[in-house]
């Protein structure tokens, strides 16, 4: 879907990387500048599988040829992404005042936790702490217990990763339509706070507290999971009636009265209580088998292993092994691009290949 479109990547961690990789997905020239030497951080791997599909040259962009080189690729590309604190392209002398002077047209992709501009701008932190000050980690978790959510995914891939790739093609929209570049601010603190806006809709009807576990989808007994007799988990949400209805029939709770008050807030603690001495008396497949296609809205809890074999994987085939990695296929999916998984680079694995590529360099 992107081909022809190619967008430089400043080697980075976490979302940026992450950022590129699904636009690489998406077809795009992805060319990672990777610095010389070992992976930015230790513990990564030398060939991560965020660099899948990506193209790899390896610069040092503090040696004034490798510099030179880093500008000449810059011109020839639609888009750059960068991943550091704020300043720090600057200093090295690739800051968007610099790029847009080579390339008018660049949309040059900022990922940052704070922002460009703000109080913290210039301290350091990490997905968990960007969530915590945007309101995003507040209904993560029980009443009475810490906050708590999947690592990574609300901070840097939902409020980061996603948001800059929708300001990089939105950027790249309105260059093809003005000429002109733009730089995309894409801080997670942002990114968090604005997908909290469909729960914060739910402030419109009443149905959002400022209490964990008093809301419409947090504190229900119909909304949760619960433990089964072997330690697996099941997933409850029916949040229509019908469905709700649906769910209690095959529970055969569907003619007691103390659970046809689906919304009675002051009936939850109680109902949940109940649910999970009743969900505690089976191992979780067995309640699988009992609720499978039908509209009860009930799903076991799977590790990436155990939904890598289900049927549903089977048929989308949406979790698979390559590479010697496992890993999630690209998504969406579209009618006229057929995705297929291409390996990642070994550092600096194309570096001749792109060099011949290049414009001459500028005799001035």
């Amino acid at each position: 879907m992107l081909n022809g479109i190619r967008i430089i990547e400043i080697e980075g961690l976490g979302p940026a990387p992450f950022a590129s990789m699904l636009l690489a997905d998406l077809g795009a020239d992805v060319i990672t500048i990777h610095r010389k030497g070992s992976a930015i951080t230790p513990g990564m791997p030398e060939q991560s599988l965020l660099d899948r599909g990506k193209r790899s040259i390896a610069l040092d962009l503090k040696d004034p040829q490798d510099l030179a080189t880093a500008k000449r690729l810059i011109t020839t590309a639609e888009a750059l992404i960068e991943g550091f604190r704020p300043g720090v392209m600057e200093k090295l002398g690739l800051g968007p005042e610099a790029c847009h002077t080579l390339n008018p047209k660049l949309v040059y992709g900022r990922m940052t936790g704070w922002g460009q501009q703000s109080p913290l701008s210039g301290a350091a932190g990490h997905d968990l702490n960007y969530i915590a000050l945007s309101g995003a980690l507040w209904y993560a978790s029980a009443p009475g217990q810490p906050p708590l959510t999947p690592p990574t995914l609300v901070g840097d891939i939902g409020g980061g990763a996603m948001y800059l790739v929708t300001g990089i093609l939105a950027g790249l929209l309105n260059a093809r339509t003005t000429g002109n570049g733009t730089v995309v601010d894409a801080a997670i603190y942002d990114g968090s706070a604005h997908m909290m806006n469909l729960l914060m809709s739910l402030r419109q009807t009443g149905n959002l507290s400022d209490a964990r576990g008093e809301s419409l989808l947090d504190g229900p007994h119909w909304s949760r999971t619960y433990a089964c007799a072997d330690g697996g988990f099941i997933s409850v949400q029916c949040l229509e009636p019908k469905f709700y209805a649906c769910f209690l029939d095959i529970l055969g709770l569907g003619d007691e009265a103390e659970f046809s008050q689906q919304y009675e807030r002051a009936a939850w603690p109680h109902l949940t209580q109940r649910l999970g001495g009743i969900f505690a008396r089976k191992p979780r497949d067995e309640w699988v088998e009992l609720f499978a296609g039908t509209d009860a809205c009930v799903a076991p809890v799977l590790s990436p292993q155990e939904a890598q074999n289900h049927p549903m994987n089977v048929e989308r085939q949406t979790w698979i092994d390559h590479d010697k990695t496992r890993q999630a296929a690209a998504a969406p999916r579209f009618s006229t691009y057929d995705w297929a998984p291409r390996p990642s680079p070994k550092r600096g694995e194309h570096t001749q290949e792109i060099l011949n590529e290049l414009p001459p360099a500028s005799s001035g």
